[in-house]
């Protein structure tokens, strides 16, 4: 015999399996791609790299509001004269999650009326046509200063060896790099373009970071994680 409970529970799991179907068919942040591009300019004339990178972004409000991100695809590789690569990380200086916000910070804020400023920007991010120029710096928001809206940009003594990384200054990449060599300009842009992949073709030691962390009194233990953790992202890398 059924009862009152049990009915009452079937129609609170119909009504959750309906909810969810729902959410299912109109996600109101669905995942997008976009092109990071990166133009230096050297003696030898204008490199660029580029690389495809997916986000895919989910709100909850229980127990509290959160926005959640998953980040899949890889760095930017320039190749450079004289045999260097520049790399631009899926992390900038101040963010590690800088590959997750940097469209959705392009977009328009929502007016202080809207009922869901996030909801409203990320809209509005979806909407953005490119290429667009990223700036030096995102301006101050909040108790947040300044602070850059560049991606970090690492450069390796030998590609073949991890510790070797050594950061570039964008405002004076010809330190690290070589004379001559100045960063003209970095963009974004939405695509449908596939997520790029391959950097471990460049870089045999991505999968096998382990055996580096296990050299006795190694620096690169305790001073090249961040670097090294930006260059790929997703099911295959570090996010």
């Amino acid at each position: 015999m059924t009862t009152g409970k049990t009915v009452g529970a079937w129609l609170a799991m119909l009504a959750l399996c309906a909810l969810l179907g729902f959410w299912l068919t109109h996600d109101p942040t669905p995942a997008y791609r976009y092109r990071l591009t990166v133009e230096v300019e050297t003696p030898e004339g204008l490199r660029t790299g580029s690389s495809v990178i997916e986000v895919e972004t989910s709100e909850s409000s229980f127990p509290h509001s959160t926005v959640n991100h998953r980040v899949r695809g890889e760095a930017v590789a320039v190749d450079l004269p004289g045999g260097k690569t520049l790399f631009a990380l899926l992390r900038s200086e101040s963010d590690v999650d800088w590959a997750s916000r940097v469209m959705f910070m392009l977009a328009p804020e929502a007016p202080r009326s809207s009922d869901d400023p996030f909801l409203f920007r990320y809209k509005n991010m979806l909407k953005l046509k490119g290429p667009i120029t990223l700036p030096r710096m995102w301006p101050p928001v909040a108790d947040l200063p300044q602070r850059s809206a560049y991606p970090m940009m690492v450069t390796f003594g030998d590609l073949a060896d991890p510790t070797s990384v050594e950061r570039g200054d964008p405002d004076d990449l010809a330190a690290s790099v070589g004379e001559g060599v100045v960063l003209k300009r970095i963009t974004v842009q939405m695509t449908e373009d596939p997520v790029t992949t391959g950097i471990d073709k460049r870089l045999a030691w991505l999968d096998h970071l382990e055996s580096y962390r296990t050299i006795p009194d190694n620096p690169f233990t305790s001073t090249l994680p961040n670097e090294i953790g930006g260059l790929r992202a997703g099911a295959a890398g570090s996010n």
